[in-house]
């Protein structure tokens, strides 16, 4: 898909063809997961995930110039939020995905 579309498109345009190759290969996501945060016993409602393929691994997309420590957080906070141990940071803004791609484990 990234061979194909290469960098320097919208977040929107990777995210409607990730869902599409998803699809292709019969994996279950969903699309824009609602996370809720803790704080006490205050329920946070705001955050949402990109996609969440099962078996729960959420996904969240960028297409950003350079991932920063901040995006790894956010994946990070996902994870403790949803009891999730793995998690994928993907920028497509990149030559090469695989140099755009985190697996952060909590």
């Amino acid at each position: 898909m990234h061979r194909h579309l290469g960098p320097g498109l919208r977040e929107s345009v990777y995210e409607r063809a990730l869902i599409y190759e998803l699809g292709l290969r019969g994996l279950v996501f969903q699309q824009q997961v609602p996370i809720v945060l803790k704080y006490k016993d205050l329920d946070i409602h705001g955050q949402r995930a990109d996609l969440v393929v099962e078996p729960g691994v959420p996904v969240e997309l960028k297409a950003i110039e350079q991932l920063m420590k901040l995006h790894e957080r956010q994946v990070v906070s996902y994870l403790k939020s949803t009891g999730y141990r793995l998690g994928l940071l993907i920028n497509f803004n990149v030559s090469i995905l695989k140099e755009g791609t985190r697996r952060i484990i909590n």
